[in-house]
């Protein structure tokens, strides 16, 4: 799992990047203010999970391992995909159901950060 995480947290961020500079640059004229603020948002998370995965792969490399971090790991990996990929889409698309499975991702990225928390505390 700890490669797992280094790995999805390196193709976050170089996705990160390049969806941050596609948004920035080639749909900056093409998305209303409100699209570009969703893109935005996905970026963001997107990047702030990017860096948690590398925390905690980095951490499982240092010896912190268990099913609480396992569980962060996919978390992370997975709620990512959803809130991210589900706001990029909306923003990208303008179909508006697609806002109702961003909470999920949400709910996976909180969820997380607890299994982080909890790994951390018990050790």
């Amino acid at each position: 799992m700890t490669q797992f995480a280094l790995a999805a947290g390196s193709l976050y961020g170089l996705i990160g990047v390049l969806l941050g500079a596609f948004g920035a640059h080639a749909l900056a004229a093409k998305l209303s203010a409100d699209m570009q603020a969703i893109w935005h948002t996905a970026v963001q998370y997107q990047f702030y999970h990017a860096l948690a995965l590398l925390a905690v792969g980095v951490l499982a490399r240092q010896g912190m391992a268990g099913a609480s971090v396992t569980t962060a790991t996919v978390c992370f990996a997975l709620g990512t995909l959803i809130f991210s990929g589900s706001l990029y889409v909306l923003a990208f698309s303008g179909i508006r159901w697609l806002g109702a499975i961003t909470p999920i991702g949400g709910v996976l990225l909180i969820v997380g950060w607890a299994a982080l928390l909890w790994s951390i505390v018990r050790t």
